[in-house]
């Protein structure tokens, strides 16, 4: 498997691991992040970085299929969703 694949997959799914930690912080900030749903905010984000790190730990361990497995699970519905984000701005649909 390529170096620069795994790299790029992990990569994408780094971003949207900050988009979900951005969104996080900025709950804490408007009230919306409270102790209702503290315990699903900090499942989520552990989950987050434990697909990241437990990919690092598959590449370097010599497991790179397994890493490349486990980030994908995370970077195809990323990527479809970016996708539709960015043809919803270009088409200027109307959700209404």
């Amino acid at each position: 498997m390529k170096v620069w694949l795994f790299w790029i997959v992990w990569g994408l799914d780094a971003v949207i691991g900050a988009v979900f930690v951005v969104f996080f912080f900025l709950g804490l900030v408007d009230g919306s992040v409270s102790s209702f749903n503290i315990r699903l905010w900090i499942g989520i984000l552990a989950t987050l970085a434990g697909l990241l790190g437990g990919s690092l730990c598959l590449d370097r361990l010599g497991h790179p299929v397994l890493g490349m497995i486990l980030l994908l699970g995370l970077a195809i519905p990323g990527l479809l969703y970016g996708i539709f984000i960015l043809l919803t701005i270009v088409t200027k649909t109307s959700w209404n």
